[in-house]
């Protein structure tokens, strides 16, 4: 079965299946981020700001699917809960 590449690169879509080869330096990105974020500072909190943090999310939300085989829950409720360990990993308030 002929493959067909799509955006983004990393991913390939044959008829029955989509296989995603996702980049394991991404994951370390992104804890690297959350961990340099959520580090103590002298001089205060780290300020993060709305897009990096809503691309933090959107990873952890895919993170999540990914390890529940992209199979049963929703887009929604994954996004939810990234959203709360995103938000606790970097201190914010309320959670």
């Amino acid at each position: 079965m002929a493959k067909i590449a799509t955006n983004p690169p990393h991913e390939t879509r044959t008829a029955t299946a989509v296989t995603t080869h996702k980049q394991p330096q991404t994951r370390r990105m992104v804890a690297s981020a959350v961990d340099a974020a959520a580090a103590p500072r002298p001089d205060g909190p780290a300020e993060i700001g709305s897009e990096e943090r809503r691309q933090m999310i959107a990873a952890a939300a895919y993170y999540r699917a990914e390890r529940r085989g992209f199979t049963g829950g929703s887009a929604e409720q994954d996004w939810l809960l990234a959203e709360a360990e995103i938000d606790r990993a970097l201190g914010r308030p309320g959670t």
